[in-house]
C-alpha cells in the first residue's frame, strides 16, 4: 500500500511539472518598436511568433518601411528584420530610428545621381537593407551587427547612422569627417587650366603635387564606397 501511495505520488509530480513547464514558457514572439523619421510613423508590436512571421504584421511593416518618396511599398524581407532585432537585443535598445528602407529603382537611380554613397544595385531596392540610427550605444550596434556575419554592415558615424542588409558578407566605413558629403561640394571651387591644370578657382593656384594625390586618394575612396552602400 505505501509502495502504491508513494509511486502515485511521484507520478502525479512529474505530471505537475510537466504542466508547469509547459504554463511557464514564454511563447516565441519577436518585438519591434521602430520610428520612421520621414514620415513620422511608429510601428510597435510583435512581428514573429512561435509559428514563424506573422504575415499580417509584415505587411504592415512593408507599409511602414516603404519608399519615402514615391509611397510606394514592396516585400521587405523578413531577415533584415530579423537582423535589426538581433542588433538591438544585443545593445539593450528598446527602439531604433528608420532613415531608409525600400527604394524603388526611380528613386535609388536619383539618389545614386545626388548623393553619395548610394549604389546603382543597393540592396534597399530589393528590400534587404535598412539604414536606422539609435539614441545611443550605435558603435557598439555595428560591432554587434558585424559579429553576425550575415550580410553588409556600413558604419557611418558622422551622419549617425549604421546601414545593414542581408546581401553578401562585408564591412565599410565611412569615418573621414565631412567625406560623407564629398559629392555635394561646389564644383566651382575649382578651375581646370587652358593645359589641364587644376587649381582652386579663389585663388587660381594651381594644386600642389600633395595636394592633387589627395584630392584623388579621396575621390578613389569616394567612389568605392559608393559602390558598396
Amino acid at each position: 500500500m505505501e509502495r502504491r501511495l508513494i509511486l502515485a505520488l511521484i507520478a502525479g509530480c512529474a505530471a505537475w511539472t510537466q504542466a508547469a513547464h509547459a504554463v511557464a514558457r514564454p511563447p516565441a514572439l519577436r518585438r519591434l518598436r521602430l520610428a520612421n523619421a520621414h514620415t513620422g510613423e511608429n510601428f510597435e508590436g510583435a512581428y514573429r511568433d512561435d509559428q514563424g512571421p506573422i504575415n499580417r504584421v509584415i505587411d504592415e511593416l512593408c507599409i511602414f518601411l516603404r519608399d519615402h518618396h514615391s509611397g510606394e511599398k514592396a516585400k521587405i524581407d523578413v531577415g533584415v528584420i530579423d537582423f535589426i532585432a538581433d542588433v538591438l537585443d544585443a545593445v539593450g535598445a528598446t527602439k531604433a530610428t528608420i532613415l531608409s528602407a525600400y527604394r524603388t529603382i526611380a528613386t535609388n537611380a536619383f539618389l545614386a545621381r545626388t548623393t553619395f554613397g548610394v549604389a546603382e544595385n543597393s540592396q534597399h531596392i530589393y528590400g534587404r537593407a535598412l539604414d536606422f540610427r539609435l539614441d545611443s550605444r550605435l558603435e557598439e550596434a555595428m560591432a554587434a551587427a558585424r559579429a553576425t556575419k550575415r550580410g553588409g554592415v556600413g558604419w557611418y558615424p558622422y551622419s549617425g547612422f549604421i546601414h545593414i542588409d542581408t546581401g553578401p558578407v562585408r564591412n565599410w566605413n565611412l569615418d573621414d569627417r565631412g567625406l560623407d558629403r564629398l559629392l555635394e561640394f561646389d564644383p566651382r571651387q575649382f578651375r581646370i587650366g587652358d593645359k589641364g591644370e587644376l587649381s582652386l578657382s579663389a585663388s587660381g593656384r594651381p594644386l600642389t603635387a600633395s595636394q592633387r594625390l589627395a584630392l584623388h586618394r579621396r575621390l578613389a575612396r569616394a567612389e568605392l564606397l559608393a559602390h558598396t552602400w
